[in-house]
């Protein structure tokens, strides 16, 4: 009897195992047996497909730079005259119209050249009526012919004398006040102020008082090794981008480039000139200059926007239609900007995903 009992219970036990079995069997052919992923339609609708091609490998070389205003498109201040100058009204960085005044300089010599006006003016009234006088005298026969030919040299040297006084005041602003004024010829910033009121100035002095630049476009002064001088010339299109705009992207061109290396740091300048709307870049503001240096080798070229980057290998999602999609490992040869340039992984005519690429690569793997 306990015989029996003790091998009914090891049928009982086999056949729980043997049930258990079969459920872990089937649970694990579901799991095999599951549906591979589609990609949404709402997802298709919006995603973005890059075809793999060849191109020329373009490196990128970057180099610092300082924003500068433009000295072709600037206009230096200096005294005309010497006094002392008075209401200075504008401040550094103060944006100017044409005409407009800057300060006022009391003067000594804007006065002398008002008695020289008004004292030529009244010789021109003289030797006219003198010359007047000599023709008349002609006719009765009073004068000689002489006479008459001195009167009317008189006349015109009186007449020059004024035309001279008359340009001098123009010169100095046609101030009859003993007072000049200063004032801006261009509309543009003030970006140097090297006087304030109160400042006594000479005319013979050396440094501008005001520097006005429009600031339209400006200058990128880069720095170019010995090592990088090979690869730039004029002409080349030049990315400019700066810490106070992360993420935004002047362009411009090479104009410059000077061909003497500075004999302390071993670099060559190379000028860049940009458009400034509305006025984002500021002198000597840090800038970095990117050029692309195109090499005589072809590989395959990608959007870098395709490439997929996990547990150190980069990967692209082939896509064939929505439900084949396959995952790829590739070799990059390098990455300049928005362009990626690999040397296996993909084919020629291949098409990528672009847009979304994360979350797909993510729903494949879950």
């Amino acid at each position: 009897m306990n015989a029996l009992l003790y091998k009914s219970g090891i049928f009982f036990t086999a056949g729980v195992l043997a049930l258990g079995m079969f459920s872990c069997n089937q649970h694990h052919v579901d799991e095999d047996t599951r549906q591979p992923y589609v990609i949404p339609d709402s997802l298709m609708r919006t995603l973005k497909i890059d075809t793999v091609k060849t191109s020329n490998i373009t490196s990128a070389l970057k180099l610092s730079g300082v924003i500068d205003f433009n000295t072709d498109k600037v206009e230096n201040i200096y005294p005309l005259v010497s006094g002392n100058l008075q209401d200075v009204t504008v401040m550094l960085g103060d944006y100017v119209h044409a005409g407009q005044t800057l300060g006022v300089v009391r003067s000594p010599e804007i006065a002398n050249y008002t008695s020289s006006m008004e004292s030529t003016r009244a010789q021109v009234q003289i030797t006219k009526k003198q010359l007047q006088q000599q023709q008349d005298l002609a006719k009765s026969g009073l004068a000689s012919q002489v006479d008459v030919v001195s009167a009317q040299s008189n006349y015109e040297q009186a007449v020059a004398a004024y035309t001279a006084a008359q340009r001098v005041m123009s010169m100095n602003g046609n101030s009859t006040s003993g007072q000049y004024l200063l004032k801006s010829p261009i509309d543009g910033f003030v970006v140097q102020k090297n006087v304030n009121s109160g400042t006594n100035i000479r005319s013979d002095n050396s440094s501008p008082l005001f520097v006005i630049s429009d600031l339209k476009n400006v200058w990128v002064e880069a720095n170019v090794y010995e090592e990088n001088i090979g690869k730039v010339h004029e002409g080349d299109t030049a990315e400019v981008t700066t810490i106070s705009y992360p993420g935004k992207v002047f362009t411009g061109k090479v104009n410059k480039l000077m061909n003497i290396l500075d004999p302390t740091t071993k670099v060559m300048k190379m000028r860049v000139i940009l458009n400034n709307p509305g006025y984002l870049l500021k002198p000597q503001m840090f800038a970095t200059v990117s050029l692309n240096d195109k090499e005589d080798k072809k590989a395959i070229a990608i959007a870098s926007t395709d490439l997929i980057f996990d547990h150190s290998q980069y990967y692209v999602l082939i896509m064939q239609d929505k439900k084949n999609v396959q995952i790829r490992p590739v070799n990059v040869i390098s990455i300049n900007g928005k362009t990626a340039y690999l040397s296996s992984g993909v084919a020629p005519g291949e098409r990528l995903i672009s847009s979304d690429a994360l979350l797909i690569y993510g729903s494949l793997n879950s």
